[in-house]
């Protein structure tokens, strides 16, 4: 079944030039975009998971961690691949970057160190600064402070113009996975019917992590040294592992029946995240689907007018 990988709107000089929607199934990556030309370039790469490659990797909640590492390292090369397009339409088709940069790598790293920083660590320190003694009670507040940060985060970014063709673009993947979970011809014209809001989302994951994280770290009890701060920042890949079980439980109904009121406060996130397509859009997301679904996915780039 493919996951979608996010929009993504590159920006060269202040201006956006590339704008493009990634997918992933079990055959490989197809990321797929749009240059000022207005043509969608579409670029299919092999790549099988390592949860399908061995048993152990494959375990539930082991391969929910194997999955975020996967994901770091497809998003870097879907990058490279929108950075090499804008390189390319900007030179009139001349060369190009040549895969991730090492600045690309550090920025990614950065990102994922400040995003550990402002919602794991800051709250923990916030909720110490209150005083806070009892262990449940402080991991109920240190929770309570990592919630209130990510609605702080998104509700920032929907502040930010550029942002609003993104939450598109983010629409219009949802509605081409649901298009296809559906089993109905994939078209721009059908997947405009279906919902921009998708259970099994990035924005649903966040707001799982927080509520997991609050059960896992309240048998860790209360920190009271260097070693148990640390030890909490060990559990951060149990904590993502047991969050993605959670998520892709959500394609079953008996989930979203008994379970429903987990996966709607993440629904209606979405609600901030995305943004109704256009046809426009939508073909991007539709081109990036339909390459992911080729068997034997191959190594390839091509161009669609």
């Amino acid at each position: 079944m493919p996951d979608c990988g996010g929009g993504k709107r590159l920006q060269v000089g202040g201006q956006a030039v590339i704008e493009g929607v990634m997918m992933r199934s079990p055959a490989g990556i197809a990321t797929a975009v749009r240059t000022q030309g207005g043509r969608i370039v579409v670029k299919t790469e092999p790549f099988v998971s390592l949860t399908r490659r061995s048993r152990f990797f494959g375990l539930p909640v082991i391969r929910g961690a194997v999955a975020l590492v996967e994901t770091f390292v497809v998003a870097l090369k879907a990058l490279a691949f929108s950075a090499d397009e804008s390189i390319s339409e900007d030179n009139g088709g001349g060369r190009k970057s040549g895969g991730v940069s090492w600045q690309m790598t550090l920025a990614m790293i950065a990102a994922v160190a400040l995003g550990m920083t402002i919602f794991f660590y800051l709250p923990l320190l916030l909720t110490e600064f209150l005083g806070v003694e009892n262990g449940i009670l402080f991991n109920l507040v240190d929770g309570l402070f990592r919630l209130i940060f990510i609605f702080l985060y998104i509700w920032a970014i929907t502040r930010w113009k550029d942002m609003q063709r993104v939450f598109e673009y983010h629409g219009a993947e949802h509605k081409a996975i649901f298009t296809y979970e559906e089993g109905a011809e994939i078209t721009p014209e059908s997947a405009m019917r279906h919902p921009r809001l998708h259970p099994r989302c990035s924005t649903s994951f966040l707001l799982i992590v927080v509520l997991v994280s609050v059960v896992v770290f309240t048998f860790t009890g209360r920190p009271e040294s260097i070693g148990d701060r640390i030890f909490r920042l060990a559990m951060i890949p149990l904590i993502g592992g047991l969050s993605y079980e959670v998520l892709k439980a959500s394609s079953k109904p008996a989930a979203r029946k008994y379970f429903g009121f987990v996966y709607w406060p993440g629904l209606m996130m979405q609600r901030l995240t995305t943004r109704e397509p256009s046809v426009e859009q939508l073909e991007v997301a539709i081109a990036a689907l339909n390459a992911s679904l080729t068997d034997n996915l191959l190594e390839s780039r091509q161009f669609i007018d």
